[in-house]
């Protein structure tokens, strides 16, 4: 029996993520999905007048191509997907996967050549494009959040037609808030951190770009970053996971990395570059309907009452000037059932335990 969210949540993609227009050419890269989803993007696109493009994957061929990558296999592929990738005007990736952990034995010289040389092409779509990146949900989603398949596959629709645009409006306001501050301070549980974000703009996701949203992210001055950062939801990089994650940073830079039993491993992607050793983003997660991490940093950077915190690369819209082939979403969750925490701006106390205090923001706490 077909499922009619399916077919709300393509509408929702084609209709108002990427707003794709008569004439447009639309990709869709579809990573370990069923055919159904597929199938109701492409009709929800001829439907709109717009060409769909589509290309599959297999997580253990990828997994199985990163294994032996080589610079001139990966020039190839880049070159390739680079120039499929420029035609068009739109891409909608939705991202499945039977197993979360299926590339964490690709050594890490491959994965890293491979972000490498492909970083073009992800550039370009970010850059040029109207973009819309999601999960799918699975078994191995489910026993990651540690719930049924079914009760999951409710959870995601729940939380991936949440209606967006009613909460633009108090996204926005938080957007002016943090466009006029200087001073960030943030306190809670083994995190005591500074730093400014005076003269980078702030910007609104409220269900364009990634699904399920709800953030608003800026980033901090690049040298300003000064204290310790202690993070609380668990996480995966290069397919290797990682818990209780503290930072140390003096003047902007991570000075020491500690994850309990993965020291090695944390540091090691941490020198990829220059770049991975300094912060892109900081960013304000308020979708109410995420409660828990489940270690898919597409859902838990917008865990209601959390906020993240990311080595590497930062986005051209809210530009820093840092570099780096590395952009590791890491989550706090300041509720009181993990802690509690405080963020400042300027002085004055923005958010406690969760909760936006100012009027203007209340819908953002659900």
């Amino acid at each position: 029996m077909h499922d009619p969210r399916i077919d709300q949540l393509a509408s929702q993609l084609v209709n108002y993520s990427t707003s794709l227009q008569k004439g447009e050419k639309v990709l869709f890269d579809l990573f370990d999905v069923p055919n159904s989803i597929g199938l109701a993007l492409i009709r929800e696109a001829r439907a709109k007048g717009a060409l769909p493009v589509i290309r599959i994957h297999d997580s253990r061929l990828t997994r199985e191509m990163l294994k032996g990558a080589e610079e001139e296999q990966y020039q190839i592929i880049s070159k390739n997907l680079l120039a499929e990738m420029q035609d068009m005007d739109a891409y909608i990736a939705i991202r499945g996967g039977h197993n979360i952990a299926e590339s964490s034995d690709v050594p890490a010289a491959c994965m890293q050549l491979a972000m490498r040389l492909t970083r073009p092409v992800q550039d370009w779509r970010v850059k040029k494009t109207k973009w819309c990146v999601l999960r799918w949900p699975s078994p191995s989603m489910a026993q990651q959040a540690g719930m049924s398949t079914e009760a999951f596959e409710d959870f995601y629709f729940d939380v991936c037609l949440v209606d967006y645009k009613a909460l633009v409006p108090a996204a926005t306001a938080l957007k002016e808030l943090m466009d006029s501050t200087d001073l960030v301070e943030i306190k809670g549980p083994g995190t005591d951190l500074h730093f400014s974000i005076k003269d980078i703009p702030a910007v609104v996701c409220a269900g364009t770009n990634n699904i399920p949203d709800g953030e608003v992210f800026t980033a901090p001055v690049k040298d300003s970053i000064e204290g310790v950062l202690s993070y609380n939801a668990p996480t995966i990089y290069q397919g290797i996971p990682f818990d209780s994650v503290k930072l140390t940073f003096e003047k902007g830079r991570i000075v020491k990395a500690e994850s309990p039993g993965k020291d090695k491993e944390i540091n090691k992607i941490l020198d990829s570059d220059d770049g991975a050793r300094y912060i892109g983003e900081f960013a304000l997660g308020y979708n109410a309907a995420i409660k828990y991490p489940m270690r898919d940093i597409l859902f838990d950077e917008k865990i209601g009452g959390s906020f993240h915190f990311t080595p590497g690369q930062a986005y051209e819209e809210a530009d820093n000037t840092n570099r780096s082939q590395v952009h590791w979403d890491m989550v706090c969750i300041q509720r009181p059932d993990y802690g509690g925490g405080e963020i400042w701006f300027d002085g004055k106390l923005i958010r406690k335990d969760g909760v936006f205090l100012a009027k203007s923001l209340e819908k953002l706490n659900g």
